[in-house]
């Protein structure tokens, strides 16, 4: 997609066009509803601006679509293919990294009661599963703000991937 077709398309086709980047309708209307952006770098600034207002609600909202890390995301979905892509580092054939990530996932959701969220991509597995033991080390609080920030990261990585495809 283009930043020309996504300024001048309906809301609604606006909002498709950008709801695989995060599950928070909230945050894509928003967007929708600040066109037209000039330039790419308007339309990051933009969201990433939307996004420093997310709190324990919205990630929370945001976690339900999110699989566990080392797990395929189901279904055909655009977000559940990318998802699927950005873990294909630790999607490996390496049966104890998937053994210690599966361990990890069950103590994290134990401890936080919530799916680990991590940008995956440009990470190895084995980074992964050390990001994973060091938060497991967070506070509640602390952990809340890493899994925001990751959120954003990963929302914003989305958004800026789908408009460099066709530039």
């Amino acid at each position: 997609m283009t930043l020309e077709h996504f300024n001048q398309a309906t809301a609604d086709e606006a909002k498709k066009q950008i709801a695989h980047c995060v599950a928070l309708e909230a945050w894509a209307a928003a967007l929708v509803v600040a066109r037209p952006f000039a330039s790419l770098d308007d339309l990051l600034r933009a969201g990433s601006e939307l996004a420093r207002d997310w709190d324990e609600q919205a990630l929370s909202l945001a976690l339900s679509a999110h699989p566990r890390i080392g797990e395929k995301a189901p279904g055909s979905s655009k977000e559940a293919r990318l998802s699927r892509g950005e873990q294909q580092q630790v999607s490996s054939e390496d049966s104890e990294l998937r053994q210690a990530l599966r361990a990890g996932n069950m103590a994290y959701e134990q401890r936080f009661a919530q799916v680990f969220l991590i940008r995956a991509r440009g990470r190895s597995g084995e980074e992964i599963l050390t990001e994973l033991h060091r938060r497991l080390l967070n506070t509640p609080q602390q952990e809340r703000q890493e899994a925001l920030d990751q959120l954003r990261e990963i929302t914003l990585l989305r958004l800026k991937e789908t408009f460099n495809e066709h530039d």
